[in-house]
């Protein structure tokens, strides 16, 4: 039986590792053989003996009281403990046999396709499970089956499309932090952070600082290769009855270029639709029957006997 993973300790020992002496105000003295702080200091800084810090590192010790926790989260500079408060608050789970299914509201889905800008819905591995024709025109990647999180580490088409891309992968990594939580157990977080991790040099690197930040909106530049450069708000809202599945929709500041230029998109993306249903109504349809038995083994013979 596989034990339950260290997801308080890794994440205790990964900001400690982000946070330097003076910046909590302990004078550098000597050569310091690791980054950051150093458990001692951790514990002297937060109140608690470096031997019940220790614990909390390796997970000998897996339930400190909130006092504690939010002690130790002000020494390590976190602006939000919910989630160290959360890691805490995990209890052992029964082992998944299948990968949790997500579903969207038939009515969201509606509201998706209706809308005048681009949407789709984002589910909690960030999977792209709905999309409307104008986020497929924005990035051809934003279409149903895609995954965000795969797309915008592996995909140079999707790393140029946004003006800081390091920032929004980052962004976006600590947003599906905060979504899976503790659950790093889960099939399909396990798969997908293996795969990221083997492919991606910088995945890595943002993986390790267990970054914990807000799955919400932004204002965004992005790189369209028709249009050009897109200045648009970013929502990321929660779809109600649907946990973890966001909807997100891009809009531009009415009466600008942007909002102009997105215009445009969305003309010519009707068009491209508007082509390809009239090609498709357009093109003979061929019937066929089913081929008797006896013919496939016979074939008829043509020509005079």
């Amino acid at each position: 039986m596989n034990p339950e993973p260290n997801v308080l300790g890794e994440y205790l020992r990964a900001r400690r590792e982000l946070v330097t002496p003076d910046q909590v105000g302990l004078p550098v003295t000597g050569n310091r053989r690791v980054p950051g702080l150093r458990r001692e200091e951790v514990a002297l800084l937060a109140g608690i003996s470096a031997e019940y810090y220790l614990r909390l590192e390796q997970g000998r010790d897996r339930n400190p009281s909130p006092q504690v926790l939010e002690s130790i989260g002000r020494v390590l500079l976190l602006e939000d403990d919910t989630h160290l408060l959360g890691l805490a608050a995990e209890r052992p789970r029964r082992k998944r046999q299948k990968v949790r299914r997500e579903t969207v509201p038939a009515s969201t889905a509606r509201l998706v396709a209706a809308l005048p800008f681009p949407a789709f819905i984002e589910g909690r591995y960030t999977d792209v499970l709905v999309a409307n024709p104008l986020a497929a025109a924005i990035s051809p990647r934003l279409q149903a089956g895609g995954n965000r999180l795969r797309d915008v580490f592996l995909d140079p088409a999707e790393q140029a499309l946004f003006s800081n891309w390091e920032g929004a992968a980052a962004g976006l990594l600590a947003g599906f932090r905060r979504s899976v939580g503790g659950e790093i157990d889960d099939p399909r977080v396990i798969e997908l952070v293996g795969e990221l991790t083997l492919a991606s040099p910088e995945f890595r690197r943002l993986w390790s600082r267990h970054d914990i930040g807000p799955r919400a909106g932004a204002t965004v530049a992005l790189h369209h290769p028709q249009v050009g450069t897109l200045q648009l708000d970013r929502e990321k809202l929660a779809v109600s009855g649907a946990d973890g599945v966001m909807l997100v929709v891009y809009h531009p500041t009415p009466q600008t270029d942007s909002a102009e230029k997105l215009t445009l998109l969305a003309s010519m993306t009707a068009t491209t639709t508007t082509t390809d249903s009239h090609t498709d109504r357009a093109a003979p349809r061929h019937e066929t029957r089913p081929v008797p038995s006896s013919e496939r083994m016979n074939p008829p013979r043509t020509g005079r006997r």
